[in-house]
């Protein structure tokens, strides 16, 4: 059975940094293309990272250059570092295969204050 379980959400100043991380078991992530979702209140989830098996990473325009995904492969996690975070980047954030696959975990909340 796949579990994804996401954590290192919280409260934080526009402009600060958080790093979230999913733990990940019943797969290899190192083996999949990972990503980190988002969903606002009243808005989709959205994706804004992905890290290929091969390690290629892509990110949503609103998140270049200030998001970074990673993982490690002996730990089977998969991280994002987010910096010069923004009101806007509120929201839950969960990881999945990219596509989606797995039932999504419980998300961790990522609040920014202006």
């Amino acid at each position: 059975q796949v579990q994804l379980v996401e954590s290192g959400g919280g409260l934080v100043q526009a402009g600060g940094s958080l790093r979230l991380s999913c733990a990940a078991s019943g797969i290899i992530v190192g083996r999949k293309g990972m990503g980190w979702y988002r969903q606002a209140p009243g808005k989709q989830r959205e994706l804004v990272a992905v890290i290929s098996s091969v390690g290629f990473r892509n990110y949503a325009d609103s998140v270049k250059g200030r998001f970074t995904i990673s993982r490690d492969n002996a730990k089977n996690t998969v991280y994002l570092d987010m910096n010069s975070l923004k009101p806007e980047d509120t929201a839950v954030y969960y990881c999945n295969t990219d596509p989606y696959t797995y039932n999504w975990g419980q998300g961790t909340q990522v609040t920014v204050s202006s």
